[in-house]
């Protein structure tokens, strides 16, 4: 028997999403279309800062924009007290331009140029740099703007890292991110005799974990450097960033991530390292996007023609430009007949086939040799887990222009992001 998330719902066997039909989403909006429920968000926001404040106080969650950078997307973060996670200096301005204050934006940008260094330095946020050399690179900048941000922070790579596709494991010795343990000390040290007084320390080692331990662990090596930080230069931190990760299932039979013990194990061993280290209570901050916006979002796309080939092929309007993480990872979203939901229902008449997408690559594969109900032309299909890494990763590869983007709630909808168009593939160029 087919299941679908907690906030969809089948009404007369046609899948809704936010109390909104997803028939007419796409009659009015068109498709392929991303669609994100607001509710969905803020309730997976609320359960996660519940579980970690009501075990430690002192504790911070930022959004990593990445994930899904549309500004009505990161305005719902903003209501409910997010803080933002930037990479780069589009995100802070994204930041900004959503009514975020300055106090409540990380730069965490990776092998940034000199100008993106000076947007930071700039842009009056706290800055969390990535490796060791780039503490002289910013002391020269800041010397030629006489502008010193208030508060430095340093990316450690603690030497692990884990995630359910190997592309997305950002700690351990194959990582291009962080500075590695050995040059911790060095690190923090060269940033005070530059004249900087006020630290935060952050970490991001994986993506997509399920496993509760694991955050338990990384968390304490985290502490342990910390530590040794503390002891040897005498820096008490601001704030602890243990990063993100925190995973969400995309295939049946997976685990969910319990995120109670979670928190629960993560701030009692942050709680013991700060009392073993002397760290005293420094704020413990998180920086979620998958699992704060992945469930929420769906991508609706049609069904454009069935090919009999050497095997049979289910072409659709979204491809590799429009979600990419199948072609890049190999990754799986389960997909649905939207319009037709009782086909799910009826086991022996599925087949096998593969869902594949109009861009001119055989990579441009959803699904392949996967057993599905039987599909017709002009089906709607709905590709759950959409909300990260979605439209974020899109582009307009094959000339194909960029979807549009709708918020629903409550049986509401709104655009957020137009449909672009074929004037917008040829905008910036002379």
């Amino acid at each position: 028997m087919y299941e679908i998330k907690e906030h969809l719902e089948n009404k007369n066997w046609v899948l809704h999403i936010g109390k909104v039909s997803t028939l007419e989403l796409a009659d009015i909006y068109g498709t392929p279309l991303y669609v994100y429920d607001e509710q969905a968000i803020r309730t997976r926001y609320r359960k996660l800062v519940a579980s970690f404040s009501k075990h430690y106080k002192n504790f911070k969650c930022y959004y990593a924009v990445k994930a899904n950078n549309n500004l009505a997307i990161i305005k719902i973060l903003r209501e409910e007290g997010a803080g933002l996670d930037c990479s780069c200096p589009a995100e802070i301005f994204l930041g900004k331009k959503a009514g975020f204050p300055n106090d409540k934006l990380l730069y965490s940008g990776v092998y940034l140029r000199d100008d993106e260094i000076e947007y930071g330095i700039n842009a009056d946020v706290p800055i969390n740099l990535e490796d060791v050399s780039q503490i002289d690179r910013l002391v020269k900048k800041c010397k030629q703007l006489n502008k010193f941000p208030e508060l430095i922070s340093f990316r450690i790579n603690p030497g692990m890292g884990k995630g359910n596709v190997e592309g997305n494991v950002f700690g351990g010795k194959d990582a291009k991110f962080g500075v590695i343990e050995d040059q911790a000390v060095n690190a923090y040290r060269k940033a005070q005799d530059a004249g900087f007084m006020r630290f935060g320390i952050h970490m991001m080692t994986g993506s997509c974990v399920l496993e509760a331990d694991y955050f338990e662990a990384i968390t304490k090596k985290l502490l342990d450097i910390a530590g040794r930080i503390k002891k040897e230069l005498g820096i008490d931190f601001e704030f602890i960033d243990i990063g993100g990760g925190f995973g969400i299932t995309y295939n049946k039979g997976e685990d969910e991530l319990d995120i109670e013990e979670t928190a629960e194990r993560v701030t009692k061993a942050f709680k013991e390292k700060c009392e073993e280290h002397n760290l005293g209570e420094p704020i413990l901050k998180i920086e979620p996007g998958r699992y704060l916006t992945c469930e929420s979002g769906i991508l609706l796309t049609r069904v454009t023609s069935i090919k009999n080939g050497y095997k049979k092929f289910i072409g659709v309007d979204a491809g590799m430009n429009t979600l990419m993480r199948p072609a890049l990872y190999g990754a799986n979203h389960e997909t649905f007949i939207a319009n037709d939901l009782m086909r799910h229902t009826k086991e022996e008449d599925f087949e096998k086939v593969s869902i594949v997408g109009p861009i001119c690559e055989n990579t441009d594969q959803f699904h392949k040799d996967k057993s599905f109900p039987q599909m017709k032309e002009g089906d709607l299909l709905a590709m759950l887990n959409s909300g990260s890494y979605g439209f974020s990763m899109g582009s307009q590869y094959n000339n194909r222009p960029m979807c549009a983007e709708v918020l629903v709630n409550n049986g509401e909808h709104k655009l957020i992001r137009r449909r672009q168009t074929f004037d917008d593939l040829t905008r910036d160029m002379f």
